[in-house]
């Protein structure tokens, strides 16, 4: 057996969202222990499906959480798991844009 990461996005819409309120996304990173990529896919595809919930919040708004995306999936390159071990890696070259999506850098409460 591997181990692999998985990279899903789930998104969060509102009932209420009709009130200009934007969906939030999710961005997770989820370890699975599969033979094959395939695999690996197939499990990351049943978790995300998986996290697909719908509930209440606090102003009794009907808050849904639906799978969107698996964003890829990568063997992990250090079987040693601990610290400092490398989990993902990814590459981009505009750092405003990402900014801008991330709301923990953008300053954003969630």
């Amino acid at each position: 057996m591997r181990t692999y990461v998985a990279v899903l996005v789930c998104v969060a819409e509102s009932a209420a969202a009709s009130g200009g309120q934007a969906p939030l996304y999710r961005e997770s990173f989820v370890l699975l222990t599969a033979r094959t990529e395939d695999e690996a896919r197939s499990k990351a595809r049943a978790h995300g499906e998986g996290l697909e919930t719908s509930y209440r919040n606090e102003k009794g708004e009907l808050i849904t959480w639906t799978f969107r995306q698996l964003v890829d999936v990568a063997e992990v390159p250090d079987d040693r798991l601990g610290d400092g071990a490398d989990l993902y890696t990814r590459h981009f070259r505009d750092f405003a844009a990402y900014t801008a999506f991330e709301p923990l850098l953008s300053g954003e409460d969630l």
